[in-house]
C-alpha cells in the first residue's frame, strides 16, 4: 500500500476503559482513513496500532491525547513499527 507510510503502536493511559474509548477511536480512525486496531489491556490501558499516511497518523495521535468526552488521558506512549498491510480499523479483544 503506497499510501501507508507510517505506523505506530503503543498504549493510551488514564481513564480510558469504560468510557467508549475503543469505539470512539475506531470512529475517528475510520474518519481519517487510518487502518489498525484498538483493544483494552489487563492493566487498564488501551493499546492501539495505527497505520496510514504521515499527516493522518499525526492527526490520530493528537486525537488519542484527548480521546472521547468521558475519557481522561494521562499519557500516550507510542513507538514506530514497520508498516503493515491492514484492510480496516478494528476493535479487538
Amino acid at each position: 500500500m503506497s499510501e501507508i507510510n507510517r505506523a505506530m503502536q503503543g498504549l493510551v493511559k488514564g481513564r480510558v476503559q469504560g468510557v467508549f474509548f475503543r469505539m470512539e477511536t475506531q470512529k475517528q480512525a475510520q474518519k481519517l482513513g487510518i487502518k489498525g486496531w484498538v483493544r483494552n489491556t489487563d492493566e487498564g490501558h488501551v493499546e492501539v496500532l495505527i497505520c496510514g499516511a504521515k499527516a493522518k497518523v499525526a492527526a490520530m495521535i493528537l486525537w488519542l491525547h484527548k480521546g472521547p468526552a468521558l475519557a481522561n488521558v494521562s499519557a500516550v506512549e507510542l513507538n514506530p513499527i514497520p508498516c503493515q498491510e491492514l484492510a480496516e480499523f478494528l476493535v479487538v479483544g
